[in-house]
Formats: C-alpha cells, structure tokens, sequence
C-alpha cells in the first residue's frame, strides 16, 4: 500500500533544517509559548484586517497557483471570504463545486478577532493556498480510493483462498476493509502535506510583503495564551511544533539566497 501511495505524496522538495535552523525554532517557539494572553480585537476590526490582507495575498497566490497549475487545467480562482456561521477560531481550504472546482478558503471570525498582526493573517491565508496549490485534496482523495482498493482486493483474495479451502469467512469483511483502507490512504500523507503547505504560505506571505516568521508565531502559542475567547482554534487539526516553525525559517532563509542555492 506504501509503494502504490507515493505518487500521491508532496509535489515540493521541503527546504533542508540543520541544526542551526532548529535552534532558532526551538528559541521562537518557547518565546511565542511564553507570551501573555491578550484582548480579542472587535469583529469589525478583524474583518477589515481580513480584507486589508486578502487585497496583497490573493492576487500573488493565483499567479502562483496559475504558474503550477496550468498544465492540470485546475481552479485558481479561489472565493476567499469569511464564514460568518462558524464560531470556532478556524480557517480552512475546501471545494465548493463537484469535481474540485470553485475553490474557496474561509476565515471564522472569532480566528479573525484571536490574531495579533497583519503578518498572520497573511501566513494562514498563504498556507490555506498552500492546500489548493499541493492539490492536497485532490491527492487525499486518490489515496483512499487506491487505500481501498487495495485492502478490499487483499481481503477478496483472502475470502476467496478460504472459500477455496471449505473455510468460513466474513462476507461483510470487503466492504468494511475498503472503509477502512480509504481513511488510512486518506490520511498517509496529511502532516507532509501541513509542512508544504507551510513552505508555499512562507513563500506567499513573502512575496506579498509580509514576515512569515512572525505570521508563523500564532501557531507557537499556548492554546489558553492565544486570547480568552474560548479553547477552539486553527491548530487543533495542525499540530503546532517546533518543526513547523523551522521549516518557514529554512524557507525564508532559502528565498533570501535566492534561485541559484535552492535546493
């Protein structure tokens, strides 16, 4: 399953962390876990930082995502916006339309009223961009079709070399097996696609003007510590570490080399 899977796996190579780089991330990390809790901003004010920052982000993702996605003739046409039903601190990437077109990423408001700078708002929108760009959807839905193919036919095989033998078997051991082989395939690569979808948001938020660095701080920050609106956040399907942090440090610091030392 391993083997077939791989062609589903990240379309970038992640930046290279020594130890340097991890030291730094391991210093920001415990400084950003460190910080007090601070006062939620007024709604207003996150929807119109929301809009400030969509208005430098969203034309330098599209011609990103244009740029890598032309030849697979996807969307790049992303309904950016705010979700005004959700009362998580959330932001996400989905489809809208069947066959993955009518990309859309949304902010929750109260994520909106939690940040405390430009620059995370625009690193959050660039990774969500991240996921359309990757085509992360696109490969976890593959991954749990070839996930259940794989599984449901080893379990036929398997019904079949006991039938053969005057053996008992389940019948409902197929189809059960195919559900079960979907949601690991589905999930095979989820925290690799975290980390690139990190490393193209660095790049975005770079390219748009804004720090990555200091945007990547919201996520170092103890849950209670990130305001006093609740226990709900981002990254409670995200992980936060350290790694996290040195990988938009080793891609700021391979964008500032530029071109020619990329690896």
């Amino acid at each position: 399953m391993a083997g077939l899977l791989s062609g589903c796996g990240t379309s970038y190579d992640l930046p290279g962390v020594d130890d340097a780089v991890n030291a730094r991330a391991n210093a920001m990390f415990a400084q950003a876990k460190a910080a007090p809790p601070r006062a939620a901003a007024t709604p207003a004010a996150g929807a119109a930082r929301f809009q400030r920052v969509a208005s430098r982000v969203q034309p330098v993702a599209e011609r990103l995502c244009n740029a890598e996605l032309a030849e697979k003739g996807a969307d790049c046409r992303v309904q950016l916006g705010l979700d005004m039903q959700r009362t998580d601190r959330n932001a996400y990437f989905t489809y809208a339309g069947p066959g993955n077109g009518n990309p859309v990423i949304r902010f929750t408001v109260p994520m909106l009223q939690d940040v405390e700078s430009d620059d995370e708002v625009a690193f959050i929108m660039g990774h969500e961009y991240g996921h359309l760009i990757g085509q992360h959807i696109v490969k976890q839905q593959q991954q749990a079709v070839a996930g259940a193919l794989i599984l449901g036919a080893i379990t036929a095989y398997g019904n079949a070399q006991a039938a053969s033998a005057g053996q008992s078997y389940d019948p409902n051991a197929v189809s059960r097996n195919m559900e079960i082989g979907a949601a690991v395939g589905s999930k095979a690569y989820s925290q690799t696609y975290e980390l690139e979808s990190d490393m193209l948001g660095t790049r975005i938020a770079m390219a748009a003007g804004y720090d990555p660095v200091k945007g990547a701080q919201f996520f170092a920050r103890d849950e209670a510590a990130r305001s006093r609106n609740g226990q709900l956040s981002f990254w409670g399907t995200h992980p936060a570490d350290s790694r996290r942090l040195a990988v938009v440090l080793a891609t700021v610091d391979q964008v500032k080399a530029g071109p020619a030392d990329r690896e």
